[in-house]
């Protein structure tokens, strides 16, 4: 058993110096070792960044799994999807795991992004880093609107009907765009095959060219350290090695995670409550519109506003003007590192902290609603 052991850790050593001589690990570990990451009452949020990378990796590796049997087309998804549940061994769970990652990514994405924001992590010199993460956000999105359709049924079909005419009411571009989106005027199998282009290869090659910059400039600049660390003597202030001390607690949240994943899936494979995918009936155009229409849990709060303003707003039409006010909204909240002079000389903004507060506060305020009025 010792020599078992010891011929076993041999080979483990020789093949590390085989990579070390080709990669220099040595330069990498000794890097990493250098670098420190800040303990403070909020530590805790650093790790929902890593967890929504853990869950971006789950994503990939069972859509992988999925795109095995998976056919695009008006014809084929819908039935396909079905195979998947019912024929495919275990088929039901990777479909179960893929949907409750996405939707757990998203929520891990959230957290992440309100908790940069709220402790002014953005500020100089990590300006890319919070646009880079913007960037993710947008992305992390577009997945979910662009994955929802792919199973073809009912209300997959008319939640995405509403939601791309949406694009339509864009002056000017709306119905080139609205087109685009489409592949044609009506949601059909041209839709299909764009939104399964967009979701299975446009989208991840482009998140996974950002991801890398957003983790080379994390890695590069450390994590942020508190506002109030600024007039703090050096003696108070705590740090625990990136490595090996944060990345194994990293891992370690990423095994819960994966656990809570497992577990949802396996008692909730449709989902539960607001969080619900069934597979329902197939999609039919010219059958009549489910009483209810609703898109996932992380548009509702865009939805329910819109669905609240008047047809029109002063002279503008009022949709328009949502979504107007939701473009000019989103672009000061991507450019809060410019705007937020008082973050940069590391002095807290009153004024930032109260737009966040309200962003968050209408984000779950309209959200509570859209499932409340429906």
């Amino acid at each position: 058993m010792a020599a078992s052991s010891s011929s076993s850790g041999g080979l483990s050593l020789q093949l590390y110096q085989w990579l070390d001589e080709r990669f220099k690990l040595d330069t990498v570990i000794e890097y990493m070792k250098g670098k420190v990451v800040p303990v403070h009452s909020h530590s805790l949020f650093y790790y929902f960044g890593g967890i929504s990378l853990f869950l971006f990796i789950v994503q990939v590796l069972t859509g992988i799994l999925l795109l095995m049997y998976y056919r695009p087309g008006a014809d084929s998804a819908f039935e396909s999807v079905r195979f998947i549940i019912s024929n495919v061994s275990f088929g039901w769970l990777i479909r179960s795991l893929h949907s409750w990652s996405a939707n757990l990514m998203v929520f891990a994405v959230f957290i992440h992004m309100f908790s940069v924001y709220f402790t002014s992590a953005y500020r100089k010199p990590r300006e890319l880093t919070w646009l880079s993460g913007m960037a993710l956000l947008g992305l992390t999105m577009a997945f979910g609107f662009s994955g929802y359709l792919l199973p073809w049924n009912e209300l997959a079909f008319f939640a995405t009907r509403v939601g791309t005419g949406v694009a339509g009411v864009m002056p000017g571009l709306g119905e080139q765009v609205l087109i685009i989106m489409r592949g044609g005027e009506e949601v059909t199998g041209a839709t299909i095959g764009r939104f399964f282009a967009l979701h299975v290869a446009i989208l991840p090659g482009i998140t996974v060219l950002v991801l890398s910059a957003h983790l080379l400039f994390l890695q590069r600049q450390g994590m942020s350290e508190p506002l109030d660390w600024a007039n703090k003597p050096e003696s108070d202030k705590r740090y625990q090695k990136f490595f090996p001390n944060f990345l194994l607690r990293d891992l370690l949240v990423w095994l819960i995670v994966l656990n809570i994943l497992a577990v949802l899936a396996v008692l909730f494979p449709d989902g539960i409550g607001a969080v619900h995918w069934p597979l329902g009936a197939k999609a039919d155009p010219f059958a009549p519109p489910p009483a209810v229409i609703r898109p996932e849990w992380y548009f509702m709060f865009t939805f329910q506003a819109l669905k609240m303003l008047p047809a029109h707003v002063w002279l503008i039409e009022g949709e328009l003007f949502g979504i107007g006010v939701f473009t000019i909204g989103g672009l000061i909240w991507a450019l809060v590192p410019y705007l937020n002079r008082k973050s940069a000389k590391g002095q807290p903004s009153k004024l930032f902290t109260a737009f966040g507060v309200f962003v968050l506060t209408f984000v779950i305020v309209m959200t509570a609603l859209g499932y409340i009025l429906e």
